[in-house]
């Protein structure tokens, strides 16, 4: 009941903000004239096509350690918080429909516990490097994209586990490095991405903005 409880607070309070205009157009974004369609499409639909793979992946195979990738730090630093929560809750939905070693408490325990969850606390870290750092693009990309998202999987990981959620195949002593262990892999993977974007293709990141990192503007 508590899944569904933190699932319909975060969808509800998302979809308030109405975030279905980040896909019509991006006028905050300079590379984009008013009216245009969002670039935020394309991590839309990457995060649709190919995370629901991933978390569906290690009940496809026999595997001794099922240790699922998450993904939902840089789901949420592409798309932003209010976009991030109804896809990552698409993410689940489908993979449960790919896997059918995939139950239905599980696919929303993975909803929870390693979309919502950390994404939601990699939004509140984001904030408060913001208001400690400023903004500058090191505080971006280390502090957002590479600690944020160890400090966000690691906690969801850790709050998950004392509600009893046990990773399959990790004995009980080894579950705090395991849960640290794969927090790490996701926030190299997170920041590096993020810096790949930001020197590439940042109007695939919804977070950051040339004005406000680079030319120091605040309006």
């Amino acid at each position: 009941m508590l899944d569904v409880a933190l699932v319909v607070v975060a969808l509800t309070t998302a979809m308030a903000m109405r975030p279905w205009r980040l896909l019509s157009n991006r006028k905050a974004l300079v590379t984009q004239d008013h009216g245009d369609s969002s670039p935020l499409w394309t991590p839309l639909l990457a995060t649709l096509v190919v995370l629901p793979w991933l978390w569906a992946l290690p009940t496809l195979h026999q595997m001794p350690l099922q240790l699922q990738w998450s993904g939902a730090c840089l789901v949420m630093m592409c798309l932003g918080w209010p976009l991030a929560v109804p896809a990552l809750c698409l993410v689940g939905g489908i993979a449960y429909a790919l896997s059918p070693g995939l139950g239905a408490a599980e696919a929303l325990r993975l909803t929870v516990w390693h979309g919502v969850v950390p994404a939601t606390f990699a939004m509140l870290w984001g904030a408060l490097v913001r208001r400690w750092l400023g903004t500058k693009v090191f505080a971006y990309i280390f502090g957002r994209g590479f600690v944020g998202s160890v400090i966000s999987l690691f906690l969801a990981g850790m709050l998950s586990a004392a509600l009893g959620h046990q990773l399959p195949g990790v004995n009980e002593d080894l579950t705090t490095i395991a849960r640290w262990l794969m927090a790490w892999g996701d926030a190299v993977v997170t920041g590096m991405m993020c810096a790949v974007f930001v020197a590439y293709k940042p109007q695939w990141l919804a977070t950051w903005s040339d004005d406000l990192y680079l030319y120091g503007k605040k309006d």
